[in-house]
């Protein structure tokens, strides 16, 4: 699995429109970015600290087919990177990602 987050107007536009093309950030560099199971902790510290009304999605990477590259990105870590737009048909689960005192609170498995 891969993982996205999403700011509550962003998936409202993947939720209701049933496609996006992302982020601001993903507008500008040309591909959604995604994070691992690894990696989706620290994106979150990085990028989206003190942020609340955040959702945390799931992707199986072979749903997403040949657009999704692996590229050599922060850390020297390879980071999956979609060139394409991202269907919610190929959503596996979607779950709030709450902000508290510590950080973000993530489920079970990634927590």
């Amino acid at each position: 699995m891969i993982y996205k987050i999403f700011r509550d107007e962003e998936w409202a536009v993947l939720r209701d429109a049933g496609v996006t093309n992302g982020a601001p950030i993903d507008l500008a560099d040309g591909y959604i970015h995604f994070s691992t199971a690894e990696t989706v902790r620290e994106t979150a510290a990085k990028y989206f600290a003190g942020v609340s009304g955040l959702w945390l999605a799931a992707f199986d990477e072979a749903d997403l087919g040949d657009a999704l590259k692996w590229e050599v990105s922060r850390g020297d870590a390879l980071f999956p990177h979609l060139y394409r737009p991202l269907k919610i048909d190929e959503l596996a689960w979607c779950v709030p990602l709450p902000l508290t005192s510590e950080g973000h609170d993530f489920p079970g498995e990634l927590a």
